[in-house]
């Protein structure tokens, strides 16, 4: 339905075309006009493009078989608290999943207890040392590492926050990323000696 008019209509017409004729072809020039913001908003959530781009296909499907069983007087409002509920959804059984596996990984008793405890302690003192390794590098490259890398910002965000052009931002981080393994494998020599 790529007609012009349809696409003047407005989601309360498309709506109500929708329920009189029952033609899903309304309901795909809706979907069609919010299916990047739903895809934005599965991505904040899933942090995965394709869960994401998955979540908008089954939340397509649900918006087909539930659009009738609701009095939709502001779509927009709508789709947009269906998409969180789905997204919302989907965390919550990965989380559970999770826990499920942990559980099922304790059951091995206290082997494995003491397993995940070295292994806790071994994060924990290499975030430690991470820490203090990011403190030894050069202005430049800390700042862009942090933001790279702890704030998850883009190349050019970080450009434009720093007044860096890209090729400097680029340049710091893959310095400031290899003098850190090289900073990390120092600590690690002296901490074993």
């Amino acid at each position: 339905m790529n007609n012009p008019d349809i696409q003047q209509l407005t989601d309360q017409e498309l709506l109500q075309r929708f329920k009189a004729d029952n033609n899903s072809d309304w309901i795909g020039v809706l979907f069609d006009r919010y299916a990047v913001l739903l895809l934005g908003m599965c991505m904040k959530y899933l942090k995965n493009e394709e869960d994401a781009r998955d979540a908008v296909q089954q939340i397509f499907l649900k918006m087909l078989s539930d659009i009738n069983k609701h009095e939709i007087q502001y779509f927009r409002a709508w789709i947009y608290q269906v998409t969180k509920n789905y997204c919302l959804m989907q965390l919550r059984q990965k989380h559970m999943k999770y826990k499920e596996e942990i559980s099922d990984k304790h059951m091995g008793g206290i082997a494995a207890e003491e397993e995940d405890k070295r292994v806790f302690q071994e994060k924990d003192i290499l975030l430690e040392n991470m820490g203090q390794a990011i403190n030894l590098l050069n202005p430049e490259q800390k700042v862009c590492v942090q933001l790279f890398y702890l704030q998850k910002k883009s190349y050019q965000e970080i450009a434009d926050q720093t007044g860096y052009n890209l090729l400097q931002v680029k340049s710091y981080i893959q310095n400031g990323k290899r003098n850190l393994k090289l900073l990390l494998e120092k600590q690690q020599r002296a901490n074993k000696s």
